[in-house]
């Protein structure tokens, strides 16, 4: 079970909701949120309602100004990670629709195009396990989280254009 506390300023002041599931938009609890306190559980945080735009990644602790963790724009919904207990297994597709070379991650990978000889990666089966892709080496830049499920392209989940280039298991207890 997760629980955070949204702020609509900075510094956990102004008015607050509390939150312990998904929150497609939250506009109709706060006219913005600009900061947030994660008392238990992981969290996916969105700059646009329904999920979508840039998100981040956020375990317990203090977030005083959504700019302290590279949003650009106030936070304006949340995806409660579920903890999840045993394998990871993730298929990646060098081109969209799982076609193109293929590999399969069970473990961290900081550099999937040096490792696999990949030249992109634009489709995914989330077997077992949730995940984080980013966009460059070394776990850094935009990233996306993947649950368990097919990925056919990442358009379709809003990273047109995006190289995704590592991706590490989400295996916080949080």
């Amino acid at each position: 079970m997760g629980k955070i506390i949204f702020y609509e300023d900075r510094n956990f002041q102004g008015r607050s909701y509390e939150c312990m599931s998904d929150c497609s938009d939250m506009s109709s609890y706060l006219s913005r949120c600009n900061s947030c306190r994660v008392e238990s559980g992981c969290f996916m945080v969105y700059d646009r309602p329904n999920y979508m735009g840039n998100q981040y990644f956020l375990r317990r602790g203090e977030y005083s100004d959504y700019m302290s963790f590279g949003m650009s724009d106030s936070i304006r919904s949340c995806r409660l990670i579920p903890q999840h207990r045993g394998s990871y297994r993730m298929r990646i597709y060098e081109r969209e629709n799982f076609q193109g070379p293929n590999h399969e991650l069970m473990d961290d990978c900081d550099n999937i195009m040096d490792r696999y000889s990949l030249s992109d990666c634009q489709s995914c089966n989330v077997i077992d396990g949730h995940w984080l892709m980013y966009e460059q080496p070394h776990y850094r830049g935009r990233m996306v989280y993947l649950r368990p499920g097919e990925y056919r392209n990442m358009r379709d989940i809003g990273y047109s254009g995006m190289r995704l280039s590592s991706a590490r298991r989400i295996m916080d207890s949080c």
